[in-house]
């Protein structure tokens, strides 16, 4: 079906809009995102200028609300923005897979992550789709972070892809980083590390470069250094740039000492968290939670150890 020119203009016209209003304010992003903050609303940097875009719009009922907020801050006549974004884009398969996202933008402070990706090589990264990720974390009698193995079906999506890439945040920095070795069909290239930051990058090549349509399969693991084990903030997340079909996340804490509660939940690209449930861990220590058509976006389980035990 073709397009309407009315249809351009009308999906043209909210960002449009609020880019206009956003110059007229004078205020930068992070200022409006503050002021945002300051009236119990949350919305982020990267979801602001997607927003001012055309990239992203906002949908969820959380967005629709935070708009109003927005309205005011920049002085606009209430209503005025709303009333430009039109009816809902169309959902499904086609919109999902043709949205990808930088990798920084799924962290809160990106320009870290955006200096660390700059030491290493990720150019066929966004030629690369994930089909399956099987990542298991252990989790050491000392609560500290063990091992996490890390399995990837990926399909090329041009000629010559030769990498994908991971990057690892220590949530607690100051902590030692891992050892990131290979275990399968590829090996590890440059690392680069931010100590500051707690955040560890590295290229995974793979063992020769795609074709077109080809697939590969991935395994590589990271190695935190003990006992004893360093402990992170008790929880595990994985960010995805771009929808994948199946993820499987395991969790295996050791038996003689178990979490009092397990919990998942994601947080879509406007960082609004969703989906929270309960993650059942029976008694030999083992958990596991499964997304289906899944990003972009992150996904995280997290976990509370008894009180009455340090």
């Amino acid at each position: 079906m073709a397009t309407h020119p009315a249809d351009n203009l009308a999906a043209d016209a909210f960002p449009t809009a609020l880019r206009t209003a956003i110059q007229a304010s004078g205020l930068s992003l992070d200022r409006i995102q503050y002021r945002l903050r300051a009236r119990g609303v949350s919305v982020s940097v990267t979801a602001l200028s997607y927003w001012q875009s055309g990239r992203r719009r906002p949908e969820r009922a959380e967005s629709l609300a935070a708009l109003g907020h927005l309205e005011s801050v920049l002085g606009v006549a209430p209503g005025s923005l709303i009333a430009l974004l039109g009816p809902p884009r169309p959902r499904g398969r086609v919109q999902r897979e043709s949205s990808r996202l930088p990798i920084e933008a799924l962290w809160p402070e990106r320009e870290p992550v955006s200096k660390l990706l700059k030491r290493i090589d990720f150019t066929t990264e966004t030629a690369l789709t994930k089909l399956s990720q099987h990542d298991r974390m252990d989790v050491a009698v000392d609560r500290g972070e063990k091992r996490i193995a890390v399995r990837q079906v990926v399909r090329a999506e041009r000629d010559g892809v030769d990498r994908t890439v991971m990057v690892y945040d220590l949530e607690r920095p100051g902590r030692p980083f891992p050892e990131i070795t290979s275990q399968q069909a590829c090996r590890i290239g440059r690392i680069a590390r931010d100590e500051a930051a707690g955040l560890i990058a590295a290229e995974i090549l793979l063992e020769s470069p795609l074709a077109r349509g080809d697939t590969a399969i991935v395994e590589y693991a990271l190695n935190h250094p003990g006992p004893p084990f360093s402990r992170g903030d008790d929880s595990y997340c994985r960010r995805f740039t771009t929808p994948v079909r199946e993820f499987v996340l395991e969790l295996r804490f050791d038996p003689r000492a178990l979490p009092a509660y397990c919990e998942l939940y994601t947080i879509d690209p406007d960082e609004q968290t969703t989906n929270r449930r309960k993650v059942d861990v029976n008694a030999a220590g083992e958990a596991h939670a499964v997304a289906l058509d899944f990003g972009p976006g992150t996904f995280c389980v997290r976990w509370d150890w008894p009180r009455d035990q340090t």
